[in-house]
């Protein structure tokens, strides 16, 4: 769902939503943070989690719990009517205080 950072923007007849809340669950959470999937594809166990959707599943739920990665609601900023330029800030309990987050850090 895209929303706008500053919300007297809403009412501009040309602008556009400058941010997007989502909700992601651990493991897809884990999968966002590169550093964590390279130094796990180097284990011996996951070798071929780049090739093989059971050893990536089992892969990133093993980043999830060893990392203590929450899932829940996250935010990003985007280019308006683009792709996000920002990774993902979160997780928050639901949607409304990922919203609050981001407009208290603008």
């Amino acid at each position: 769902m895209q929303f706008y950072s500053d919300p007297a923007r809403e009412n501009d007849t040309y602008a556009l939503p400058d941010c997007e809340v989502f909700e992601l669950t651990a493991v897809e959470a884990a999968a966002l943070d590169q550093d964590l999937v390279y130094e796990y594809t180097k284990k011996h166990k996951y070798r071929l989690a780049g090739f093989n959707s059971r050893d990536r599943d089992s892969m990133l739920t093993a980043i999830a719990e060893e990392n203590n990665i929450q899932g829940g609601w996250f935010y990003w900023y985007c280019i308006p009517g683009c792709l996000p330029e920002s990774a993902p800030f979160g997780p928050y309990a639901s949607a409304d205080a990922a919203i609050a987050a981001c407009r208290e850090d603008i």
